[in-house]
C-alpha cells in the first residue's frame, strides 16, 4: 500500500512520533494506522512522544576538544537526578564525541551513534529512563589553541555550564583562566565588532530614554549616552571586561600581556531560556506521592 504524507501526518499527531518514525511504522504495518500506533508503542516511540509535552530543563552540557576544535553540546532532561544517571552521562558523551564530525544539532540528530542516529539514540533513552529529554543545542569553536572549562562537573567533561576559548598564543593555563573568567560573568560577546546591532540599539534607546528623563538639553545627553554606552560595552563584551582573575586589567590586556589573542568563545548553560514550570511546596509533595 502506498504510504502517502497525509497518512504520515495524521499518525504523527495521534501518536507524537517523528515524521520518519510514522513513516517506518506506517510501511511496517502496510498502512493500518491502529496496528501502526500499537507497533511505534512496541518500539517506545509513541511512549516517547507522550513526554515530549514536559518541561526538559535540567541535564548535562558536555564539552570536547581534539585536534584544535572544541564543540559543546546540551542535552535536557526533566530532573537534576536523571543528569547524575550514569547511562544518561554516557549517551551525553556520545553526542559530545560525535558532535566533533558535524556542523550542527540536526546533523548530530542524524548521525550513527553506534548504529543507531542521535534521534533513536536519544527516543530510545526516553522510553527507558521515563522522563522527557532533548538534544537542545551544540557549539563549536576552532583555533590554534582550543581550552575547555565546565564548572560544577559532575563527571569529566560534563556539568551545568560548559566553556570553550580559542587562542593564538599563550597557553593553556591563561586559556583556562579566561574559560572560567567567561563562566563566572557570561559575555555577549567577544568584543564590540560582533556584538548583535540590535542590542546595541535597544541599550542606547533604553539609555536615551532614561537620560531624557533628567530634562537636560540633547547635546548634553548625547555626552551622557557616549560615556554610558562606554560603561555597557566594559560589561557585555569579553575582551573589554575586567578580568576576575585580576580586576586591575581588561581580558584584553591580560591577553595581550600573555602573549595571547583570543579569537573566539563557547558558553552553554543548561536550561537558558527555556521557561521552566513553577510549582508550588504543596503541588510538588501531592505529584511525588502520586496524588
Amino acid at each position: 500500500m502506498a504510504i502517502t504524507a497525509a497518512m504520515v501526518k495524521e499518525l504523527r499527531e495521534k501518536s507524537g512520533a517523528g515524521m520518519m518514525d510514522a513513516k517506518k511504522a506506517l510501511t511496517e504495518t502496510d498502512g493500518d494506522m491502529e496496528a501502526a500506533i500499537d507497533w511505534l508503542r512496541t518500539k517506545g516511540l509513541a511512549t516517547a512522544a507522550k513526554k515530549s509535552g514536559r518541561t526538559a530543563a535540567e541535564g548535562l552540557v558536555a564539552v570536547v576538544v581534539k585536534d584544535g576544535k572544541g564543540v559543546a553540546v546540551e542535552v535536557n532532561s526533566e530532573t537534576d537526578f536523571v543528569a547524575k544517571n550514569g547511562d544518561f552521562q554516557a549517551m551525553v558523551g556520545k553526542f559530545a564525541d560525535a558532535a566533533l564530525n558535524v556542523a550542527d544539532v540536526e546533523a548530530l540528530k542524524a548521525a550513527d551513534l553506534g548504529g543507531k542516529t542521535g534521534e533513536q539514540t536519544l527516543t530510545e533513552a526516553i522510553a527507558t529512563i521515563g522522563e522527557n529529554m532533548s538534544l537542545r543545542r551544540m557549539a563549536s569553536v576552532e583555533g590554534e589553541t582550543v581550552v575547555s572549562y565546565v564548572h560544577n562537573a559532575v563527571t569529566p567533561g560534563m556539568g551545568k555550564i560548559g566553556v570553550l576559548v580559542a587562542m593564538t598564543g599563550g597557553d593553556e593555563a591563561f586559556g583556562k583562566q579566561v574559560a572560567m573568567h567567561i563562566a563566572a560573568t557570561n559575555p555577549a560577546s567577544l568584543s564590540e565588532d560582533d556584538l548583535d546591532p540590535a542590542v546595541v540599539e535597544k541599550e542606547k534607546t533604553v539609555q536615551m530614554d532614561i537620560a531624557r528623563e533628567s530634562g537636560k538639553p540633547e547635546a548634553v545627553i548625547e555626552k551622557m549616552i557616549v560615556g554610558r554606552m562606554k560603561k555597557f560595552m566594559a560589561e557585555v563584551t569579553l575582551v573589554n571586561q575586567q578580568f576576575v582573575v585580576n580586576p586591575d586589567l581588561t581580558v584584553g590586556k591580560a591577553a595581550e600581556e600573555a602573549g595571547a589573542t583570543i579569537t573566539g568563545f563557547v558558553r552553554l548553560e543548561v536550561g537558558e531560556g527555556i521557561d521552566k514550570k513553577e510549582e508550588d511546596f504543596a503541588a510538588e509533595v501531592a505529584k511525588a506521592a502520586g496524588a
